[in-house]
């Protein structure tokens, strides 16, 4: 049973490049996903369109400058800005990552992974208690991809679900970040996956990624087409779960018809798996 009320089925990260042509090529995704921070300031030609829909889509909002994993303390007038936009358009799903961007008072502007610590659990989770009471909502966290290995105690698996579970929240897999995570580290991705805790996940991302061989290195990018290995990994954790899915494009965007392809191959597949 999905765990996202009135959230069901493919979706898509709604994007300012293409939000003109959704009317016109009456593209009607089962739901959008949208980054606050790109609208909380929202500039006044783009008002209109945007509020249209909000209206007329299902929508999860994406954070990316929450920085759960930041020793610094919550930024209150942060959260404030993020609650006030997700009452002021009904969204009732807010989403973030399991990683820190924040460093002494500075927004680095990057997803940094945490040291995977029981004492950082206990940290991550008391932050992750307080956002929730405040926002009113469950917050889902997104598995991130990493590119080092910070000081660590524990698996990464162990991490995320010592997290989800201390704080009671949800998770946002993000099966793209396995498979690169597992080929740049060296560990099997079914295995990750099949151990988490797969009741707290929420929902799925699928995204595009960079493949360099000679360094044996995967970038995630998040501007190219979904790899197709990473839709084999898919297609695996939907026989585990029957959660939502989104395709993420957030680089290299091309223009929306091309999008729709392959947001249909998405939607093909999770209406196959409900036939069965």
């Amino acid at each position: 049973m999905t765990k996202m009320n009135g959230i069901k089925g493919a979706g898509l990260g709604f994007r300012r490049e293409f939000m003109n042509d959704i009317n016109t090529l009456n593209f009607k995704p089962n739901w959008f996903e949208i980054t606050p921070e790109n609208w909380i300031s929202m500039p006044y030609e783009y008002r209109e369109l945007f509020e249209q829909t909000m209206e007329q889509f299902p929508i999860v909002a994406h954070g990316l400058s929450l920085s759960i994993g930041s020793l610094d303390p919550l930024d209150m007038n942060f959260l404030k800005d993020i609650k006030d936009f997700l009452d002021r358009f009904k969204i009732k799903h807010y989403s973030e990552h399991l990683s820190f961007s924040n460093f002494l008072g500075a927004q680095t502007y990057e997803l940094l992974p945490v040291p995977m610590t029981p004492k950082m659990v206990e940290h991550i989770s008391d932050k992750i208690k307080k956002v929730q009471d405040y926002l009113g909502r469950p917050l889902i966290l997104e598995n991130a991809s990493y590119y080092y290995i910070p000081y660590s105690e524990m698996l990464e698996v162990d991490f995320i679900n010592s997290v989800l579970e201390k704080s009671d929240s949800q998770m946002l897999l993000d099966v793209n970040n396995v498979f690169v995570n597992s080929v740049n580290h060296q560990f099997y991705a079914k295995k990750f996956i099949k151990d988490l805790n797969l009741d707290r996940v929420a929902y799925i991302h699928i995204a595009g990624h960079l493949e360099y061989p000679e360094e044996k290195l995967l970038l995630d990018t998040h501007g190219e087409k979904v790899n197709k290995q990473v839709w084999k990994l898919l297609d695996y954790t939907l026989n585990l779960i029957d959660v939502p899915v989104m395709i993420e494009r957030d680089n290299n965007i091309p223009p929306l018809k091309k999008l729709i392809k392959e947001y249909d191959q998405l939607d093909t597949m999770l209406r196959a798996k409900n036939a069965k």
